[in-house]
């Protein structure tokens, strides 16, 4: 052991004479436990809300949207062969998008309308209920079976968001009139189509913006009254990483070149994600000013002991100490509170943490708020960036005392200390 630790250790733990040395201290110690706890919280918080929002998201959309300028195409069959072989692709679904209008016997509602091709569909998107798909899919099958038969045809089926259902007033059974503006040219003038739908199924994301808007129905019923024949518009891609989901995206943009181009999800989602990454920066620096007025205890404590042990500092350098060495001693009782501080500070921001995650003590408003339960999620690397930057600026204050500490001169200290 160096003597510059053993004297600093010596310092740190020896009673003082003057106890509000010893008071700041333990403020600087706590100051810093307390930063570093808050920053672990709150960071954890943001990492767990945009890590659910993300999968929230992801459960409605796909990772990659194929489309084509110009509008819809219909010759769709090789380029989603090709986008299926591309390297990092799992899965591709042919998809058709629609605003139109949902009446009911008690209420109307516009709706965004999807259609989908119920084969193919949940290996792209995971959030659908296998059961309501079968039931589109066995209509449609039945409805093309019977179409060149003197037999009634079925009424075709529709998936509807659970809030729209709710603000159309309808449950899993009901009829319901979909209004699209692709009408008809009459001669009293255009006339809008519409058509009977059976509410085969509801589904929920959690998010009230696709929970309230949107509607799937079989992607030929979708093709018939929009007037779109055997058009398509776009292809939606599932890939195996969705961290590399922009390079497959560019990839199968340029592969097919023009006037094909593609989208990522971050790239659809980009305002919402960018307005959650600044959020979480700008509460890690607001935070951090917790550190940073702890930091300014620590160097308190630390010009205050100087002035304490003046005789201490000047003995030390008679007998041949350093500056350095003298500089390294303070540094090192500096730094030691600040260790303590940040240890303390990641040990109890992870429990809280963990009882945050495991007991759902804070419950959020659903019609505020995308969840209803607050989302932890702890990431080592927060942990390890939160405990550096902590360390840091405790570095950084006890720089000056340290510095003015070794500045000192034996002779005069001796004299008038």
């Amino acid at each position: 052991m160096s003597f510059e630790l053993f004297i600093g250790g010596r310092y740190l733990r020896s009673r003082q004479k003057q106890t509000f040395i010893s008071l700041i201290t333990i403020l600087s110690v706590a100051g810093v436990t307390v930063g570093v706890m808050a920053l672990i919280i709150v960071i954890a918080v943001m990492s767990g809300f945009e890590s659910d929002l993300k999968s929230r998201i992801l459960g409605v959309e796909s990772h990659v949207v194929l489309m084509r300028h110009g509008g819809p195409f219909s010759d769709y069959i090789p380029t989603l062969e090709y986008v299926e072989q591309t390297d990092g692709v799992e899965a591709a679904t042919p998809f058709i998008f629609s605003q139109v209008m949902l009446r009911s016997p008690t209420g109307l509602s516009g709706a965004v309308l999807r259609g989908i091709d119920p084969e193919s569909v949940e290996r792209v998107i995971k959030n659908f209920d296998k059961t309501s798909l079968q039931k589109i899919s066995q209509i449609h099958q039945t409805n093309s079976a019977k179409k060149n038969e003197d037999i009634s045809i079925e009424t075709p089926g529709i998936i509807l968001g659970k809030e729209l259902a709710r603000s159309l007033g309808v449950l899993e059974g009901d009829t319901i009139y979909l209004i699209s503006a692709r009408g008809i040219i009459s001669p009293i003038g255009h006339l809008p189509a519409m058509k009977r739908f059976t509410v085969t199924g509801l589904f929920e994301s959690g998010m009230y913006e696709y929970d309230g808007s949107l509607a799937y129905i079989h992607i030929k019923d979708a093709q018939k009254i929009l007037h779109m024949e055997n058009s398509i518009t776009g292809i939606e891609v599932r890939v195996k990483n969705i961290y590399h989901a922009k390079a497959i995206a560019e990839k199968i943009a340029q592969g097919l070149g023009f006037p094909y181009w593609a989208r990522d999800w971050m790239q659809m989602n980009q305002n919402l994600f960018s307005a959650l990454k600044l959020e979480k920066t700008v509460m890690f620096i607001i935070l951090t000013l917790i550190i940073l007025v702890a930091a300014f205890n620590i160097a308190s404590t630390l010009i205050m002991m100087v002035m304490e042990k003046t005789k201490d500092i000047a003995i030390l350098k008679a007998m041949g100490a350093t500056d350095k060495s003298i500089k390294r001693i303070f540094v090192l009782k500096g730094m030691v509170i600040g260790f303590i501080g940040t240890i303390l500070g990641v040990c109890l921001g992870s429990i809280i943490c963990s009882l945050l995650k495991h007991y759902k003590f804070i419950e959020l408003p659903s019609d505020v708020y995308y969840i209803t339960n607050l989302p932890v999620r702890l990431e080592a690397l927060d942990v390890f960036l939160i405990a550096s930057a902590a360390m840091v600026i405790c570095f950084l204050a006890t720089l000056y005392p340290a510095r003015q500490a070794s500045k000192l001169n034996p002779v005069e200290a001796i004299r008038y200390g």
